[in-house]
């Protein structure tokens, strides 16, 4: 990987993951878009500058969350996905 790539995040997905979330437990985003259990950190960005990024909620239910990580809000969907050219 050159260093130009280091610093891009990729787009894993145009959309959010629907993801079922437990209240309370601790989770880890990939922010890189580098994972391959997206949308949760598997490590793969240690060859970038990127850190996924951990998080909780409060209630257990059904969250959106962001696919192509270009996300203000994240690691939940805001519908940036629908401006982002992949």
């Amino acid at each position: 990987m050159n260093e130009e790539n280091k610093s891009e995040r990729l787009v894993a997905q145009l959309g959010p993951y629907p993801t079922k979330l437990e209240a309370d437990k601790e989770y880890f985003w990939c922010y890189c878009g580098r994972s391959k259990s997206q949308p949760f950190c598997d490590n793969s960005h240690a060859v970038t500058e990127f850190e996924p990024q951990m998080f909780t909620v409060t209630e257990t239910k059904t969250y959106f969350l962001c696919g192509c990580k270009r996300t203000s809000t994240g690691p939940f969907c805001d519908t940036s996905h629908e401006t982002v050219d992949d």
